[in-house]
């Protein structure tokens, strides 16, 4: 489906919550915590509406416009409020569910305090022979994870739950992002490839230069890694 038919047909207004160094990948899930005056008033129309909202990278420059409208990335992650949390003085933690990419198309004019964009879903694009010709990157991206898991010096249970579970290619490629990726754009970029098998093969690239690095760590080869 071309942009221009996927904008027509799926085109969405989403409160968007812009900051800095947070990339939010999909199907992954993000704690928050909300205490600016114009983001308690979007967590308080969210939670009375569908309880959506994105969080969008702030691009560099963003510290001169903070309180108006600074530019932002305008690939981000869409997701839903599965928990919140209010506390006393009106601040809130809340939990966010990634849903998917979305691509930002422009924003709506509105009076709320916060921004709200003019929004499409982004698909996932896999190989002319579907899911089943990304088995060998799959593999290779699982066993490469499990390396790094025995490589450790301390076990990390978010990553071994990732592990354990039998997930599409594009979920768990996404998943493990989130968790090895460090660098703020590196993740960006992988949340901009809607391409599996690249996502797949950056993220290789990624956890294997992690893993060298791990075992270098130590003689034995065995590190910390938080």
């Amino acid at each position: 489906m071309n942009r221009e038919l996927r904008t027509m047909n799926r085109l969405m207004e989403i409160p968007i919550f812009p900051l800095p160094n947070v990339v939010f990948f999909p199907h992954t899930l993000l704690p928050l915590h909300i205490f600016e005056p114009r983001y308690r008033q979007m967590l308080a129309d969210c939670l009375t509406g569908e309880r959506r909202l994105a969080v969008v990278l702030l691009r560099p420059g963003w510290e001169a416009e903070y309180y108006g409208r600074p530019a932002v990335y305008a690939v981000a992650g869409a997701g839903e409020i599965v928990a919140s949390e209010r506390l006393p003085d009106g601040r809130s933690n809340i939990l966010l569910k990634g849903l998917g990419r979305i691509m930002i198309e422009g924003e709506v004019a509105s009076p709320k305090p916060y921004r709200i964009a003019r929004a499409s879903w982004l698909d996932d694009v896999h190989p002319a022979g579907g899911e089943g010709d990304l088995a060998p990157q799959l593999h290779r991206l699982r066993q490469i994870c499990g390396r790094l898991l025995s490589a450790l010096a301390h076990p990390v249970p978010r990553l071994f739950e990732v592990m354990t579970q039998q997930d599409r290619p594009g979920v768990f490629v996404d998943r493990v992002s989130s968790l090895l990726v460090e660098e703020t754009d590196h993740r960006q970029r992988l949340l901009e490839l809607t391409d599996v098998p690249q996502r797949m093969a950056e993220a290789i690239e990624v956890v294997e230069a992690l893993l060298l690095k791990t075992q270098r760590a130590s003689p034995q080869g065995r590190a910390r890694w938080n």
